[in-house]
């Protein structure tokens, strides 16, 4: 017999799968074992047709139909986000890059590689049939990869919000079979499909959870059980007031003062006099100004990440006001390292990154059309402006020769690449500058793709690495811009990068709540 590429396994039977072949033995018996899977399958739906299901009538054939198109998921992702915890946003994204991978592999893969037949709908009941029958092949089904894929996708980054949602993905698994348009080990399948594409998923792009910080010893630091000696500077522009808010009610005798941008460093340089703790909410730029009132009135600081990115306070893993409460209350604290740079008469402080270079300008570009159109949408202005630019690049001295170069970026501490994700940090008390250059020449973007394409630690022509506690750059031209912790000042001539080891004693929750 001669296969047919649009044969129907549910219209098999055995004198259809007769011996043929080197080996007929056994492929008698795999065909055999085919054919009862079959009739098993077959027989499972026929009792799951003739069951009552109490009270599904109304609901699965409503969800069936709602998860059409992943909208019932992009719903679900929309109100998770809505709930403006970190935990939850990132639950949300990773359910739904899941469920893409797996209707990517449905729509290439699955229903193209076994075209098997929908279930007759005679045994089905009319009031569960669906108004519109899908044309599609059964196996396997796209609905329960998608439920599957989506649920394990939130569980993996949150496992509180996957336990809400997976009662939803079951039944939206379960109404497939209810409504009688696939048959159990369609859904079966889909649903393994699903869990394995979550789990490819986080393969390229691990998990918070799974960025191992390195443990340090614990510093001194004041338990303050309701947060009497707490002085909590926020900045009232990145829409600090619902943490805040949260924080005083997790800590009612903390005295919290909200203040637009230009006040905030004299409202921390205040704060300092009176407090115990000095504590800042808002972005990585009011973080760094007050980590350096910190340092100099030798107070531990505590940060409630109230900004865009919020890179600090994340990698030191405080990710929302429930955990700074509990280190505060616990009086949970590390010492981290701060940098330093000096270029003429100005000095500052970084606990994040510094650079030279197309950084600096796409900062610039950024800033001016923020207040217009949005940070990420002037964000990508800048960075389209920064590598259509047919500029000269930067030239430095650098370990004594005057080098072109697009790019110069300092890390305050070693960052490494997880997966296909951004760089993070697992140690903010190692010691180290991370310095990495991308060496100039007349193609930007060319070389900067290259550089982001070649990892953190490799060498090519396009992209060099280095890890040091100290860097003096020379021939800087005045008046270049210089990027740090998202501000931006002008270097004069000479910059000099240098640690400063446990210099900050920050609080951090040394044992998780989730």
């Amino acid at each position: 017999m001669n296969p047919d590429p649009d044969l129907d396994l549910t219209d098999l039977s055995p004198t259809d799968l007769s011996p043929t072949g080197p080996d007929p033995t056994a492929r008698s018996v795999g065909r055999s074992l085919l054919c009862r899977l079959l009739d098993l399958d077959g027989r499972l739906f026929e009792a799951a047709a003739a069951r009552h299901w109490p009270g599904a009538e109304q609901v699965l054939p409503r969800l069936s139909r709602g998860a059409n198109h992943g909208v019932l998921w992009f719903a679900t992702a929309a109100a998770m986000a809505a709930s403006r915890t970190p935990r939850a946003r990132r639950a949300a994204v990773r359910g739904l890059a899941s469920l893409s991978v797996a209707s990517l592999a449905i729509n290439t893969i699955g229903k193209r590689s076994v075209r098997r037949a929908r279930p007759v709908l005679d045994p089905v009941p009319l009031v569960r049939q669906l108004k519109r029958q899908p044309i599609t092949t059964s196996f396997p089904s796209g609905h329960a990869a998608s439920a599957a894929a989506f649920a394990t996708g939130v569980a993996l980054e949150s496992p509180a919000w996957g336990a809400a949602v997976a009662p939803v993905a079951f039944s939206v698994a379960a109404s497939r079979v209810y409504t009688g348009v696939h048959f159990p080990s369609d859904v079966l399948a889909g649903a393994a499909l699903g869990v394995g594409a979550a789990f490819l998923t986080r393969r390229l792009v691990p998990t918070r959870a799974q960025v191992r910080r390195r443990s340090r010893a614990r510093a001194e630091a004041p338990a303050l059980p309701e947060g009497d000696g707490l002085v909590m500077v926020a900045n009232r522009a990145s829409g600090t007031a619902d943490r805040v808010r949260a924080l005083h009610n997790a800590l009612p005798r903390a005295e919290i003062v909200q203040c637009a941008p230009e006040e905030v460093g004299e409202e921390l340089a205040k704060a300092a006099t009176r407090a115990r703790v000095l504590g800042v909410c808002g972005g990585d730029g009011t973080v760094n100004t007050a980590a350096g009132i910190a340092l100099r009135h030798g107070l531990p600081l505590a940060v409630l990440p109230g900004g865009t990115l919020n890179h600090f306070a994340l990698d030191l893993g405080v990710e929302d006001e429930r955990d700074l409460a509990r280190a505060v209350r616990h009086g949970e604290a590390v010492r981290v390292d701060a940098a330093r740079y000096v270029t003429g008469e100005r000095e500052g402080l970084f606990l994040n990154t510094l650079s030279l270079g197309v950084y600096p300008e796409l900062v610039r570009v950024r800033d001016r059309w923020s207040h217009r159109i949005g940070g990420w949408p002037a964000g990508l202005l800048g960075a389209l402006r920064v590598l259509r630019a047919d500029g000269h690049p930067l030239e430095v001295e650098l370990g004594g020769e005057r080098r072109p170069l697009w790019l110069l970026f300092v890390g305050n501490g070693v960052y490494h690449r997880m997966g296909l994700a951004p760089g993070r940090r697992t140690d903010l008390a190692d010691g180290l500058l991370d310095v990495r250059v991308v060496h100039g020449s007349r193609r930007p973007a060319l070389r900067l793709l290259a550089a982001a394409a070649a990892g953190p630690l490799t060498r090519s022509p396009a992209h060099a690495a280095v890890q040091v506690n100290r860097l003096r750059l020379t021939g800087v031209t005045p008046g270049t811009p210089l990027a740090y912790d998202g501000e931006v000042t002008a270097a004069s001539g000479e910059v000099t990068l240098e640690k400063l080891p446990g210099a900050l004693t920050v609080y951090r929750p040394l044992r998780s709540a989730h």
